[in-house]
């Protein structure tokens, strides 16, 4: 009489059911205090790793030349705007001193996900906030400067700014590293080089999650 195993059920078995189940995306939010490097980090991110989807806002602002909708930005009416954040279509959103909204569509980071692609979003720490409190089981990883003295050294460089505002910048910094616990991850951005081969290693490791990889019962 013939005994059967797990590892004889060809094909539904628990390894087949752990290799062969289609993975989903994740979303992968970048977040840090205002001159931290998210920008400049999130580039080599995607240089490195170009199957990475860059996550497109939503916007009110009119789209300036060579701007294409649905590519540099999803570009909406104030009205269509409202009616997103009502229908809770956005996964955060806010507006700024100039008046105009910005925001990032749930609709294009569920279809994304659920088609197998990773999807990164580039935010501050208030955005980022908002977004967990719609995703919380996205990867979230808060990029900190060195020192705060090389915090200020990065924005005085970009000279685009007054002291003053430079100063409530440090202290608006000083108050998002309060946050710092309800991140998943954290990396100090004091080398381009080290610090995107630490994200690399962290999207990596999610993606070999176990919780990832089964299907859901």
């Amino acid at each position: 009489m013939e005994i059967k195993t797990a590892t004889s059920q060809t094909g539904t078995g628990p390894l087949s059911r752990a290799t062969r189940s289609p993975q989903k995306g994740m979303l992968i939010v970048v977040s840090g205090p205002s001159g931290v490097g998210k920008g400049t980090l999130v580039q080599e991110l995607l240089r490195r790793r170009p199957e990475l989807v860059m996550s497109i806002s939503v916007t009110t602002r009119p789209p300036r030349a060579g701007e294409e909708d649905g590519v540099h930005y999803f570009f909406r009416t104030e009205d269509e705007f409202m009616l997103l954040v009502q229908n809770d279509d956005l996964l955060e959103y806010a507006q700024f001193v100039t008046g105009l909204y910005y925001g990032t569509p749930r609709a294009f980071v569920e279809e994304a996900i659920a088609q197998g692609q990773d999807v990164l979003l580039e935010i501050d720490v208030k955005g980022a906030i908002q977004v967990k409190e719609r995703w919380p089981h996205g990867v979230y990883i808060f990029l900190l400067p060195p020192t705060m003295e090389e915090l200020e050294a990065r924005l005085e460089k970009r000279q685009t700014e007054a002291a003053e505002a430079i100063r409530q910048r440090l202290t608006v910094a000083v108050d998002e590293l309060n946050f710092l616990p309800l991140y998943d991850y954290q990396v100090v951005n004091d080398d381009i080089t080290a610090a995107a081969g630490k994200l690399e290693a962290i999207i990596l490791a999610e993606r070999c999650r176990v919780k990832r990889r089964l299907p859901q019962r």
